[in-house]
C-alpha cells in the first residue's frame, strides 16, 4: 500500500506539471575515398521482438521514405519551406522544454520529467495537444509510448517507444538549431533541383542511409544502404554508372593495405587464406607471392599488392556498379547483409553498399540491348561466371548529404549529422551509437 505522504507528493508533481503545460505554447500537430575497404562488424545479430507465439522474430527496420515522390523535386522544396515556417514559429515562441537526461524515463513510473516529455512531443506534433494536457494525470500510457515511437521514426532512431538517454538527447537539441539545420538542407535541396533534371538517375542520401532510383519524375525503387564511417566519409559526388561488374575482384587500396590489412596480418597471418586474398608483386597483375614467405612486420605496401578473388566471400559481393569519379567510390553488393538491420548504417570506408543490389542492377540495365527481360541479372549470377556489362546508356548518380527534409503530409524528418557537415555542434552526435542498435559488433575486412 502506498504511503499517504508519497501519494500527496506525486499528486503535487502532476498538478505542477499541468500548470507548466498550460503555460507552454504548443506547436502544430503533424500527421500520425579510394576503393572502399574497412574493418567492419560482421557477426551482429539484428534485434528481435516477440511474436504472438512467444518466439523471437526479426525486428523490421522501416526507414525508407514513402511514396514515389523524389527527394529531388519542387514538391519537397515547398514542403521543407513550410516546415521551416513552423519551426521558426516554435523557436520565436521560446522553443521547447529541455528534459534532464541523467537517466532514461520509465513511462510506468511517477517520473517528474513526464510532463516535460509530453510538452516536448506536443511541440513538434508527435503528441496531440489535447492528449498531452489530459495525460499529465495518468503518467505514461500508450499514447505517450506511441508518440515517442513516432518521434524516433521522424528522427532516424530505432522506434522502441522507450525514452532512453539517446532519445532524450535528441529531443534536447534546441529549436534554433533545428531551424538552422532545416535552412541549410533547403539550400542543399535547391542545389540538387537546380541541376539539369535527367530522365533517369540514382540518388543516395548518405545521411539517411537510403537510395532512390528515379525515372520520369517518379521513384521506381528504394534501397537501404550502408555508407562511410565518420572517419571515412562517403563524399558528395556527381558521376555516372558506366558498367556493371559481375563477380568482381577486389583490389585493396595501398592506404588500406598499409593502415588496416598489414597490421591485421601481423596478428592473424592466416586471414589471407581464409578470405581468399592473394599477394602480388608490384601491381595487381604482377606475379603472385607466397604469403608464408613474407615477414609482415617488414612488409611494404608500396611494393606488394593485395587482390581478393571473386566469389561469395568477396568484400564487394557479387555485383559492383562502376561509376568513375575523383574519389574512387562506387556502389556494390556485400556479404554482410545482416548490417542492413541496423538503424544507423555508417560502417564502410566511403563506398555505398546496397541492399537488394541485384534488383538495382536490373533497373540500371533494363534499357540495354538484351537486358530488358526481368531476371536477366539473376541469370548471370546463377551462371557464376565473371561478366562486365558496359552501359550504352550510363545512369547519372548523385551521392548527397541531406539531414533534414519534410514530406508533403507535414512530417518533418531529421537525421543525426553523422559527418559534422551541418556546422551546428548540437546536431553532431560524434561517435556515440544509438543504444537500441546494441554494441558495435566485431569487425572484419570489408568495403
Amino acid at each position: 500500500m502506498q504511503h499517504p505522504s508519497k501519494g500527496l507528493v506525486t499528486l503535487g508533481k502532476r498538478v505542477a506539471g499541468l500548470f507548466l503545460a498550460a503555460a507552454f505554447s504548443f506547436g502544430p500537430v503533424a500527421t500520425a575515398q579510394a576503393q572502399d575497404v574497412d574493418w567492419l562488424p560482421f557477426n551482429k545479430k539484428p534485434q528481435r521482438s516477440v511474436n504472438e507465439e512467444g518466439k523471437r522474430a526479426p525486428e523490421q527496420v522501416n526507414d525508407l521514405r514513402p511514396g514515389n515522390l523524389p527527394l529531388r523535386s519542387d514538391e519537397m522544396l515547398r514542403a521543407l519551406e513550410r516546415a521551416i515556417e513552423r519551426y521558426q514559429d516554435i523557436a520565436s515562441a521560446g522553443g521547447w522544454p529541455k528534459i534532464p537526461d541523467t537517466r532514461s524515463i520509465r513511462l510506468d513510473d511517477d517520473d517528474e520529467r513526464i510532463p516535460l516529455l509530453r510538452r516536448r512531443l506536443a511541440a513538434t506534433g508527435e503528441l496531440r495537444e489535447k492528449t498531452a494536457s489530459v495525460g499529465l494525470f495518468s503518467g505514461g500510457g500508450g499514447d505517450l509510448e506511441a508518440a515517442i515511437k513516432l518521434y524516433q521514426e521522424n528522427n532516424g532512431l530505432r522506434p522502441t517507444g522507450r525514452a532512453d538517454k539517446y532519445t532524450i538527447q535528441s529531443m534536447n537539441i534546441s529549436a534554433q538549431a533545428r531551424v538552422a539545420q532545416l535552412r541549410l538542407n533547403l539550400q542543399r535541396l535547391r542545389d540538387l533541383v537546380n541541376m539539369r533534371m535527367e530522365e533517369r538517375y540514382i540518388l543516395v542520401n548518405s545521411a539517411a542511409f537510403q537510395l532512390e532510383a528515379v525515372e520520369r519524375g517518379e521513384v521506381e525503387q528504394r534501397h537501404r544502404v550502408i555508407v562511410g564511417k565518420p572517419e571515412r566519409q562517403t563524399p558528395t559526388v556527381k558521376a555516372q554508372v558506366r558498367a556493371l561488374n559481375f563477380f568482381p575482384y577486389w583490389r585493396v587500396p595501398e592506404s588500406v593495405a598499409h593502415l588496416d590489412l598489414i597490421p591485421r596480418l601481423q596478428k592473424e597471418p592466416e586471414y589471407l587464406q581464409k578470405e581468399q586474398i592473394r599477394v602480388l608483386t608490384g601491381s595487381f597483375n604482377g606475379p603472385e607471392l607466397s604469403a608464408s614467405s613474407i615477414d609482415w612486420r617488414q612488409a611494404d605496401a608500396h611494393k606488394i599488392k593485395f587482390r581478393q578473388d571473386p566469389g561469395p566471400q568477396n568484400a564487394l559481393g557479387l555485383l559492383r556498379l562502376d561509376m568513375p569519379n575523383e574519389h574512387g567510390v562506387y556502389m556494390h553488393d556485400t556479404p554482410m547483409k545482416q548490417l542492413f538491420a541496423q538503424r544507423g548504417r555508417s560502417f564502410s570506408a566511403g563506398c555505398v553498399r546496397v541492399q537488394d543490389v541485384f534488383k538495382l542492377g536490373e533497373w540500371v540495365a533494363k534499357h540495354e540491348p538484351g537486358w530488358g527481360e526481368p531476371g536477366r541479372v539473376q541469370d548471370v549470377i546463377d551462371r557464376g561466371q565473371p561478366l562486365d556489362l558496359t552501359l550504352t546508356r550510363p545512369v547519372p548518380v548523385y551521392f548527397t548529404y541531406v539531414t533534414a527534409w519534410a514530406e508533403p503530409d507535414g512530417r518533418v524528418q531529421l537525421r543525426p549529422d553523422i559527418y559534422g557537415r551541418d556546422g551546428v555542434r548540437e546536431l553532431h552526435p560524434g561517435q556515440e551509437r544509438d543504444p537500441a542498435d546494441g554494441p558495435a559488433p566485431a569487425f572484419a575486412l570489408a568495403p
